[in-house]
């Protein structure tokens, strides 16, 4: 009888484990200061598997005619340098552009970025445009 309590008692135990974590509230819900808000960052390469890479001017035409009339609130781009272990094993490097924006959590602003995401990998020929959401407090 002690042994099947025990044995009860342990399987109890590890079954508590397996059940799902409680609900939690999204970070930004708790803002001490400013709005709960999103910060999306894209990262888009500048090279093409064929042929020259984007240009300034290419990248400008279409951050003026494609990001802006989406995120006319405001957007940050940043240059940089990206780096990956291709299939083949090879460490691969590529100038590309990582592009921020700050905002609400709603329908419209997915549908925007999915659209840029979209728009960019088939004018340019990419295979991805990288996406990396966090939620944010914001204050200006």
């Amino acid at each position: 009888m002690l042994i099947r309590s025990v044995i009860s008692g342990v399987l109890l135990l590890a079954l508590a484990g397996c059940s799902a974590p409680a609900r939690q509230a999204p970070p930004a819900a708790a803002c001490v200061r400013g709005d709960a808000m999103v910060q999306t960052t894209l990262y888009f390469g500048l090279n093409r598997p064929q042929g020259a890479a984007i240009t300034p001017a290419e990248w400008q035409k279409f951050v003026d005619d494609d990001v802006t009339p989406r995120f006319k609130a405001g957007l940050t781009v940043f240059a940089a340098q990206g780096q990956w272990l291709g299939d083949d094993g090879r460490l691969a490097r590529e100038e590309s552009r990582a592009l921020m924006l700050i905002h609400p959590l709603d329908q419209g602003s997915e549908q925007g970025i999915e659209a840029l995401r979209a728009v960019y990998k088939q004018r340019f020929a990419q295979d991805s445009v990288m996406r990396v959401d966090a939620p944010v407090c914001v204050a200006f």
